[in-house]
């Protein structure tokens, strides 16, 4: 039984690092050049102009947060990374449906001569095994009664009680 504990807390871990990885990756790329993914967001049509600029940053600022909270295992950061994935999935299954020929922005810019929609269906792929990835976290942490550990624990705040 031991054994068993210690695999899944070492799988645990191993997938909660490797999650955190990828998004803290995807995120500095983007916040180095936030020009660049501002000229994705802005292809996919999905919001005004003048807020590709603001949401260029934004949103890998999130992305890295989340991440390095993810990486201290702070409560609340894996609900985040879930969050940014849905809306990452439906974001691609959009382009993928209206035939947008973009590459995805999620790593930075792709390389021109490969072909844009392959880009597009990769990144699907690899965001639905991030949310599997996401689903083994929370089943992961329900074997084990994960409680978390709170932002206080790392910052000089308090945390919100626990309804009981």
């Amino acid at each position: 039984m031991r054994f068993h504990l210690t695999a899944s807390s070492a799988l645990y871990h191993l997938v909660r690092c490797g999650l955190s990885l990828a998004f803290l990756v995807s995120g500095a790329i983007k916040l180095a050049r936030p020009e660049v993914f501002a000229v994705t967001i802005k292809a996919l049509g999905l919001v005004p102009e003048a807020l590709a600029g603001p949401l260029s940053l934004a949103l890998p600022g999130v992305e890295v947060a989340a991440a390095v909270l993810l990486l201290m295992d702070i409560r609340g950061s894996l609900a985040v990374i879930a969050g940014l994935l849905g809306i990452f999935v439906a974001i691609l299954m959009y382009a993928l449906r209206m035939g947008l020929d973009i590459d995805c922005g999620c790593y930075g810019p792709g390389e021109p001569e490969r072909e844009a929609f392959a880009s597009l269906r990769g990144a699907l792929w690899r965001d639905g095994a991030m949310l599997a990835a996401v689903a083994a976290l929370y089943w992961l942490r329900r074997q084990r009664d994960w409680r978390g550990r709170c932002l206080s624990d790392v910052l000089p705040i308090t945390c919100l009680k626990e309804r009981t």
